[in-house]
């Protein structure tokens, strides 16, 4: 892991952060766990737009 980098937040921000972590969850696991659902739903998003032009690919 590289050295942690200062980030600066707006207070509501850490707010919105401090009330969405689980609990003993750092600031820095819910941000983690935010970017991974936001990878989630693009990938959710690039199915269906896929889906919609009927562009299937077969998976192996």
């Amino acid at each position: 892991m590289k050295a942690p980098r200062q980030v600066f937040l707006r207070e509501d921000i850490v707010k919105d952060l401090l009330h969405l972590r689980k609990p003993g969850m750092t600031l820095s696991g819910a941000i983690e766990e935010l970017i991974e659902h936001e990878k989630k739903r693009r990938l959710l998003d690039d199915i269906r737009r896929i889906q919609e032009r009927e562009e299937r690919v077969e998976l192996l």
